[in-house]
């Protein structure tokens, strides 16, 4: 091996090393900053506790729990939870600290504007579900096993809504991923124009599933933002499309 290769491979460990070394850093003060913030958020957890059980509470559910922990740990989780969210600010930073040097001066923009815009889908995605959907869906079920005397353990009702409303917020980011997909040519205006009715017919599906009420008001209320959420992509697209046809008429025009 000629010097030049050795000196060549030297400066790769070091840079990997550096790299590593700066990956433990940020996941250091990401790991202190959410343990900070949930031992705040667990000062107050009784107010945070009187958000997430208030749609139990509202149907007159008595949650119970069945292990001598499970509440303490009830109780941890939702701490961390909202700590994680207090520290978002905190992370976002850390992260984009590190990637900031490896990436280019246009995916910097983008990221900058489109983080930002992401969280704040997922965050209305999640209290939209929080006023709708969970409340629709726990009437519905206490409905249904009206007969039977019910003993859900708070454990259950956390997941249970963990599992609705995180989904729903990850459906919000859907405006934002028609940006990147028409960014990069694979989704067009045309083509979604083309798959509306299709699509606004699976959008009355996924929410006759996601709310079993059979009521079809409580349908409607579903999938109502789901269809203004298309109808947004379709913009989107369109913006997108736009700028880079005016784009390609620039560099045809300069050449």
């Amino acid at each position: 091996m000629s010097e030049d290769d050795q000196d060549k491979s030297v400066h790769q460990k070091i840079s990997l090393l550096s790299h590593l070394e700066a990956l433990r850093k940020v996941i250091m003060v990401c790991v202190i900053a959410i343990l900070v913030t949930s031992v705040l958020a667990f000062a107050y957890v009784d107010v945070f506790l009187a958000v997430v059980v208030k749609p139990a509470n509202d149907l007159h559910l008595k949650l119970i729990y069945t292990g001598v922990t499970e509440g303490i740990f009830f109780k941890l989780h939702i701490a961390l939870v909202f700590g994680a969210m207090a520290a978002s600010p905190i992370l976002l930073w850390q992260f984009w600290r590190f990637l900031v040097p490896a990436l280019y001066p246009t995916e910097r923009r983008y990221i900058t504007r489109l983080v930002p815009i992401s969280i704040a889908l997922f965050l209305g995605g999640v209290v939209f579900a929080y006023y709708t959907v969970l409340r629709f869906v726990l009437d519905f079920l206490v409905r249904v096993s009206s007969e039977f005397t019910g003993l859900i353990t708070i454990s259950n009702y956390l997941s249970f809504t963990e599992h609705l409303l995180i989904p729903f917020g990850l459906l919000f980011e859907y405006p934002l991923i028609v940006y990147f997909l028409s960014k990069i040519g694979i989704l067009t205006p045309k083509l979604l124009v083309r798959y509306r009715k299709y699509s606004i017919v699976g959008i009355f599906i996924i929410a006759a599933i996601l709310t079993p009420s059979p009521d079809p008001l409580t349908m409607l209320i579903v999938a109502f933002p789901m269809v203004i959420l298309y109808e947004a992509g379709i913009i989107v697209a369109r913006i997108v499309f736009r700028k880079k046809r005016v784009q390609i008429e620039l560099a045809d025009e300069r050449g």
